[in-house]
């Protein structure tokens, strides 16, 4: 990740590629669980997370907002699991919605709901996909990996630490005017020495192009997080208030 983009970028890609298959091979192969429910959520939050902690050390000026983005991520959909699985039955999906609850969620996670039809007696076979879940989290992961590309060809976001290049000097006499970058860093893994290692590896046309087509929305799927975090919380608030009703609590006060 801090020194190959395009390997970095393909192999990123593949993985959330593989994510939007392995559901569909699960029910292929009637080997769906609530192991691999959880399993799969718990992955896409760590891999977005770790792009997520590369982009906060590359923009440190935005750090704080890659910072909330995690911090947003990880709360909402653990809220929306753990909710799903106490209060809606420890059978029942995350991505089952109910819509009195919130239409927008319903929208996200069920519109064009993928349906299984039976072939051949007991093969299941995908007839539609989950458009509306699939765009959203694909713009999403291209947007960060956008800015992840930017990050090696934009000296607008990611000014080199060196300065102005065209005019280098010369420290002592007799030394190079353009010195190597192990005489400034002498460790390859401080944030000077990975600066010089991204800057300029890349043409930032079409990373650009990504970014502003992905931005509105990734935009409105961080809005659907806030969402889904505070629904859930609701949620789990309406089982507490349930639950102390049933028990009696608050136990009165005698009185004297």
């Amino acid at each position: 990740m801090p020194l190959h983009p395009r390997t970095c970028s393909l192999l990123y890609s593949i993985s959330c590629l593989l994510d939007a298959l392995d559901g569909y091979a699960a029910r292929r192969f009637e080997q769906s669980t609530k192991f691999g429910a959880v399993l799969d959520m718990v992955t896409d939050r760590c891999t977005t997370s770790c792009l997520l902690v590369f982009l906060a050390q590359a923009f440190p000026r935005w750090s704080i907002v890659f910072q909330g983005l995690i911090s947003l991520d990880l709360a909402s959909h653990y809220m929306h699991m753990y909710a799903t699985l106490s209060m809606g039955g420890s059978g029942q999906s995350h991505k089952n919605v109910d819509e009195s609850r919130s239409w927008i969620l319903k929208q996200y996670y069920s519109n064009n709901v993928c349906t299984l039809t039976l072939f051949w007696g007991r093969v299941p076979t995908l007839t539609n996909q989950q458009k509306v879940l699939f765009t959203f989290c694909a713009m999403n992961e291209i947007f960060f990996i956008a800015l992840y590309l930017l990050s090696f060809s934009s000296p607008l976001l990611s000014p080199t630490l060196l300065g102005d290049k065209q005019t280098p000097s010369s420290i002592q006499p007799g030394s190079p005017a353009a010195p190597k970058p192990s005489m400034f860093f002498t460790s390859p893994w401080s944030a000077g020495a990975m600066e010089m290692a991204r800057a300029n590896k890349m043409d930032s046309t079409v990373p650009w192009i990504l970014t502003l087509a992905s931005a509105p929305v990734m935009i409105v799927k961080q809005y659907i997080n806030v969402v889904q975090m505070v629904k859930a919380s609701q949620w789990l608030a309406e089982g507490d208030r349930e639950a102390r009703r049933q028990a009696g609590l608050p136990h009165k006060p005698h009185s004297a």
